[in-house]
């Protein structure tokens, strides 16, 4: 190849007399050569040019045509422009683009038709007309227009493809790829017969025989069994080509065989009566999606063999899904293979113990479970290995059950060496009121690890300390506190942010080293690759500088007498798995999160081979003599203690019993009916035989407490199941069978027999037969069971709702009742979920520009889900310590999230780990009890008198009659607008789905909507396809009990299925063999196996007592509904609309509908507000303008006009400023000026601005001065 650089000399000087053409003259009359290649052999000439002006595609064309016409060889022109770059791309520029787009990847081109690119910084824009963006992605249509953008306009850019937001026009791509492949054919063919024609002119004996005829092609089946067939092959008929890289497979790539490992699988049942089966596998370069459709018989086999973990070898089309939207393989053949998986192992015949180790709970930071990384000790056959959290212990519940679950699984035993890696104050400063200024403290890392119980106790008291007392970004532990607790505690010198190696490090002399050194028990060293940032940053040469100062810390240790031990530092478990500590670095701004150190667990011959230049005795001993020693001075201890530990309430016993005993007299008498009396005695029995006695009576009192304070609670959960619950006051749902009773002569009548009675409420009214007094009617028929297991041995959860305004008061009561530090809210620890991982996968590819199909994003996220981001508290969980206890028994303590400001204190454990130990009080907040409160405050009606079941409230949950409005009126043909659990759309849908008339379908259509697949993908469509009717489905948990009962099954088996069922888990086949046999319909055993979680009866009884409540005071008291309602929900309502009027409302719930889907929940919630508004003007009740003197701040007022609206109705004006604005108007005057009410009330320029948009300040002064002319 000749090379002749020609510098800067002018295109048409250079070829004189070659380029003709007028046009391509005046389009290159200032271009310059940059660079020009000949190369002989090829006979090809590669001219760079430089141009100035524009130039369009054809005219390039023309140029090489006319210099290759010229010279007689092939000429290929790169053409690059000093031109420069507006926001919006000129014509001629797009035009460039496009047609390299045209010739790389031909059959995308048309998606980019009318599309429209600018420029914004570093990014291309590309806006398209269609909903291509993950087409052209996959493909790679944005780094082709990226490497266009950089040879022709030398502009490095991101391309980011938009699509269209409501695209009408969607180009067809395959229809484009088969009309462009039928020409290229046609033309071919057309060729063909030309030619075929020509030779028979010349030749006219060479005349081809026309086709013979052939028989019918018969097509192999799918399902078709080849002789021979690999009993592994379930899918197809055999594999053919050999198996690439999955990283290698793109939408180009046609027919593929891959290989890898199964890590998620669904099946979608198709319109046809097929079923789509879709599995993600992964061989590690990359992940793909395949897919393949199946029928309900073939389907058994795939999804018991296609599982996760399970390796595959699959042949099928790669192609590009337009239902996904991304690069897909349609599988053909699968083939079931055996993979042998590479796990490291440690052979050494003495094992190593890893002293300074992390779990996911080191936040943000290390990566792999305490489960999975004490499950590989054990494998290896290490004995002991230590936690070392930074500055938390919440990973040892973790450990504990993992050590548990080994012993008890596979016999194998392991030591559990608990500690922290502490944030230690080692020099203390004082301030001047003779406190450690731990603010102002340097810290270094030091590893504190448990030797005995009396260590373990006295380390929650340290990590309390430093969470309460010491947490500045992070919990610090000064060296004095240490000192205080030192008893059961050994601590080492830690890594390279330890004291010691930072010392030595510096260059401290002997006597400083010794000093240190002198302090802790033993002395860490860790391999090189831990600590290559310091030659990255210049502060060590080289790698045998970093060997030189873990020999002066090993010559240190004897020089001390101290064991020095070498440790991992370990945060995750395999190499392989640094690329998820990079992410999650990456998403906090970490500039060398790419720099990962090797901090994985390393096998004993792994740590002897990275410290053989100590010489092997050396490293022998701090490899595995000095760690086991350490972990052999270590006894075992149990980090939280095995066992229940409930508080004492002396006298708890007697107290249910006795109070039990009196109610149920008062309602049912003496003698008790037989049903009642062995009910009683069964609960009361359970109660007190298992220690419950305590839990019942806490509830009781709080409950009675805030119904003396005067604010109804209402119960969760199951506990409505229990009747001796509701004979203490502690719910409102009596679990007996349907039944009247009389409150004066204490005649009953039960139907227990009477399957089509569900609920007592929807008995007709009936006169008592020996008194002639009115009957009362109750009873939800709850099985005890529900609640406290089939044998009454389950520990009872007792959830309870108070009001939202009335809960801080009942935690005060508990603690008042169990007296100071006893009583903590239940810590949480949040981590990071799937959907945040995913986040952090996709931050991370985009920033360096990455592609990646869905499936490996999820697998990358995968790996980075549960490490711990923060922690918070239960939303009433309180848990009670014993007096003959303290909390350092259970778990050590801090603030919520690490808030410094903050009063609260909860557990450092997640109170799951502890709820099992200690009692566990939920003392919730809710609305339905305040906004009861509220309707009580302005109609003086007892809620407890109103009749449950009452026949006109009845009637807004089918129709809107009750109300005196249309359907039409309020585009909605049920009245539950506003009422809870029933005022949803969806929930709406369900009732005019199902038309309830009684109290028990309104408590199955609560529970159908709490459920998950109950209603949705299950019951609706059994109700809308005539199979059975809601009285008949499976709504709540109870039903299932009940039902099989009353069809014969046993009762244990009952219950059983019933549990197995609420938890997701389906039928095994034998409970699916019993209910068959037992008559059972087929229908109900697959609804059944669909369900993944149901309400408890109990639950849902509750909820809707509470909401018929409210629905009753909507019908009865609409003024009072509508106000209360607003109130409790002032936040979300804006009185700048609903003020004006049922027009400017109906406008903007139209304004909001139309946006659909993009919608902000903002605007949803305030959708929510106005559809009721727009109910309460077509009811005739107006909403008032904000009123300067009149408004209250957070509560609406009924007025005679209609109901006010408080100052927190105007959007953007916070319960501060009101308040403010209420008190400052207490002396009764009106204010003279603007500025007076500022001045008066301190309220900002932004909440004079509010006020003055909705009118409120309106003949209003500006300034209070007057003006004399």
């Amino acid at each position: 190849m000749d090379k002749d650089v020609l510098n800067k000399a002018l295109l048409l000087e250079a070829f004189k007399g070659l380029i003709k053409n007028e046009k391509l003259e005046e389009a290159f009359a200032r271009a310059c050569i940059t660079n020009l290649c000949y190369h002989k052999s090829d006979k090809k000439m590669e001219l760079n040019i430089e141009c100035y002006d524009c130039v369009k595609p054809d005219q390039i064309k023309g140029l090489e045509k006319a210099i290759s016409d010229g010279l007689k060889v092939r000429v290929k022109v790169r053409p690059g422009f000093n031109s420069t770059l507006n926001n919006q791309l000129a014509d001629w520029q797009k035009e460039l683009i496009l047609a390299r787009v045209k010739s790389m990847k031909k059959h995308f081109f048309y998606f980019l038709e009318e599309s429209e690119f600018s420029l914004s910084g570093r990014y291309l824009n590309v806006n398209l007309k269609n909903q291509s963006a993950s087409i052209l992605n996959a493909a790679g249509v944005g780094s082709c227009i990226e490497s266009a953008m950089l040879d022709f306009f030398k502009k490095g850019v991101t391309v980011k493809f938009f699509d269209a937001e409501n695209c009408e026009k969607t180009v067809d791509y395959i229809n484009k790829r088969q009309e462009m492949e039928a020409k290229v054919v046609s033309e071919m063919m057309s060729s063909i017969s030309e030619a075929t024609a020509r030779r028979a002119q010349e030749n006219p004996q060479n005349i081809p025989e026309p086709p013979r005829e052939r028989p019918d092609v018969k097509y192999w089946s799918r399902k078709s069994k080849p002789e021979n067939k690999d009993p592994n092959l379930i899918y197809g008929r055999g594999i053919k080509g050999s198996v690439i890289n999955m990283s290698q497979v793109d939408t180009n790539s046609g027919m593929v065989t891959i290989q890898g490992q199964i890590f998620k699988t669904e099946q979608r049942p198709l319109k046809t009566g097929k079923i789509l089966y879709i599995f993600d596998i992964t061989d590690f370069t990359s992940s793909l999606t395949c897919k393949l459709f199946t029928d309900e018989e073939e389907l058994k086999l795939l999804s018991q063999k296609l599982v996760k973990g399970q390796y595959v070898r699959l042949s099928g089309e790669a192609q590009y899904d337009m239902y996904a939207k991304e690069l897909v393989v349609l599988a053909r053949d699968v083939l079931l293979v055996e993979v042998e998986k590479t796990t490291r192992m440690d052979n050494a015949p003495v094992k190593r113990v890893e002293l300074h180790l992390h779990t996911q709970m080191s936040s943000l930071d290390a990566i792999s479970p305490a489960k999975d990384l004490i499950n590989r000790a054990a494998k290896w056959g290490h004995k002991a290995i230590a936690i070392t959290d930074h500055g938390v212990v919440q990973a040892y519940p973790e450990a504990q059950d993992a050590v548990n679950g080994l012993k008890k699984k596979q016999n194998k035993e392991i030591k559990v060496l608990y500690g922290v890696e502490a944030y230690f104050i080692a020099n203390e400063i004082y301030n001047n009121k003779g406190e450690i200024d731990y603010r102002n403290c340097d810290t270094y890392h030091a590893v504190i690890l448990v030797k005995n119980q009396t260590g373990l106790k006295n380390l929650y008291r340290i990590i309390s300390e430093s969470h309460l007392n010491y947490f500045y970004k992070r919990p610090r532990i000064p060296k004095s506190l240490f000192e205080r607790y030192r008893e059961g505690l050994i601590i080492g010198s830690a890594c390279e942010a330890g004291e010691l190696f930072k010392a030595v490090l510096k260059g401290a002399d002997q006597e400083e080293l010794d000093r240190i050194g002198s302090f802790y028990d033993y002395l860490e060293i860790q391999p090189i690759g831990n600590n290559k940032f310091l030659v990255r940053q210049g502060d060590v040469d080289d790698d045998e500088g970093l060997k030189d100062l873990n020999r002066k810390i090993v010559e240190l240790g004897d020089r001390l007498n101290k064991p020095v031990v070498a440790t991992c530092d370990v945060h995750y478990i395999d190499p392989d798995d640094a690329i998820y500590r990079e992410i999650i670095q990456a998403g906090q701004g970490y500039k060398d999160a790419s720099f990962q150190a090797p901090i994985f667990l390393r096998t004993t011959e792994e740590m002897l081979e990275e410290f053989a230049y100590l010489g092997e005795e050396k490293a022998y001993e701090v490899v595995v003599t000095n760690t086991n020693k350490i972990a052999d001075s270590i006894e075992v201890v149990e980090p939280i203690p095995n066992g229940t530990f409930p508080p004492n309430m002396e006298g708890a016993e007697q107290e249910i019993k006795t109070l039990s005993e009196n109610k149920v007299m008062e309602l049912y008498g003496d003698p008790l009916p037989e049903l009642v009396r062995a009910r009683v005695d069964r609960e009361l029995n359970s109660i007190i035989k298992n220690g419950f006695s305590v839990m019942y009576m806490i509830a009781q009192k709080l409950v009675k407490k805030s119904l003396e304070d005067g604010y109804l609670v209402g119960s969760r959960g199951s506990v409505g199941s229990s009747f001796v619950a509701y004979l203490i006051g502690i719910t409102e749902v009596n679990s007996l069978p349907a039944h009247y009773r009389c409150g004066k002569c204490k005649y009953s009548e039960f139907f227990d027999k009477d399957a089509s009675i569900a609920c007592g409420f929807d008995l007709p009214d009936k006169a008592c037969p020996e008194c002639g007094e009115p009957l009362i009617k109750d009873g939800y028929d709850i099985p005890f069971e529900t609640f406290l297991g089939f044998d009454g041995d389950k520990e009872p959860d007792i959830d309870l709702n108070f009001s939202g305004e009335y809960q801080s008061r009942a935690h005060k009561y508990t603690e008042e009742l169990f007296g100071e530090g006893y009583t903590f809210r239940a810590g949480t620890i949040a981590t990071i979920a799937e959907k945040t991982a995913y986040g952090f996968v996709k931050n991370y590819l985009d920033e360096r520009q990455m592609v990646r199909t869905r499936a490996e994003i999820e697998r990358l996220a995968s790996g980075c889900t549960g490490i711990k981001r923060t922690t918070g508290q239960h939303p009433g969980g309180v848990m009670i310590v014993p007096h003959n206890k303290d909390i350092y028994d259970f778990t050590p303590i801090q603030r919520p999230a690490d808030d410094t400001g903050s009063n609260i204190i909860t557990t450092h454990f997640d109170y799951h780990s502890i709820s099992g130990r200690i009692l566990k009080l939920d003392i919730l907040g809710h609305d339905d009890p305040t906004v009861i409160r509220m309707l009580e405050d302005i109609t003086h009606v007892d809620a407890t008198t109103i009749p449950i079941g009452e026949k006109k409230t009845m009637g807004i949950f089918s129709g809107t009659e009750p109300l005196g409005v249309s359907p039409e009126d309020i585009n909605s043909q049920v009245g539950t607008f506003g009422v809870p659990e029933f005022g949803t759309k969806f929930v709406r849908q369900m009732l005019v789905d199902t038309k309830p008339t009684t109290f028990a379908e309104l408590i199955r259509i609560s529970g159908l909507s709490h459920g998950t697949d109950v209603w949705l993908n299950n019951a609706q469509e059994l109700v809308r396809s005539n199979v059975t009717t809601l009285s008949n489905v499976i709504c709540t948990r109870d039903d299932i009990m009940i039902y099989l009962i009353q069809n014969d099954l046993p009762p244990l088996t009952a219950f059983k299925i019933m549990e197995s069922v609420r938890k997701g888990k389906g039928l095994t086949p034998e409970y699916e063999e019993l209910m068959i046999e037992k008559g059972i319909p087929q229908w109900y055993i697959d609804s059944c196996k669909k369900i993944k979680y149901m309400f408890p009866k109990a639950h849902a009884a509750a909820y809707v007592m509470m909401a018929f409540r409210i629905a009753w005071f909507k019908v009865y008291y609409p003024e009072a509904f509508y106000a209360t309602y607003f109130s409790v929900r002032a936040d979300s309502f804006d009185a700048n609309i609903v003020s004006r009027g049922l027009d400017t409302i109906i406008r903007a719930i139209e304004d909001i509908e139309g946006k659909g889907k993009a919608a902000t929940n903002k605007e949803k919630d305030v959708l929510t507000i106005l559809e009721v508004a727009r109910e309460m003007y077509v009811r005739g009740i107006k909403c008032l303008p904000v009123d300067l003197y009149k408004s209250d701040a957070t509560r609406f007022l009924l007025t005679d006009e209609g109901i006010l609206p408080p100052f927190t109705a105007l959007q953007g004006l916070g319960i501060a400023a009101a308040n403010n604005i209420v008190e400052a108007r207490k002396d009764g005057e009106e204010f003279i000026s603007i500025e007076d009410l500022k001045m008066k009330s301190g309220i900002s320029k932004a909440v004079i601005e509010i006020l003055d948009g909705h009118g409120c300040l309106k003949g209003l002064a500006e300034s209070s001065q007057l003006t004399l002319f």
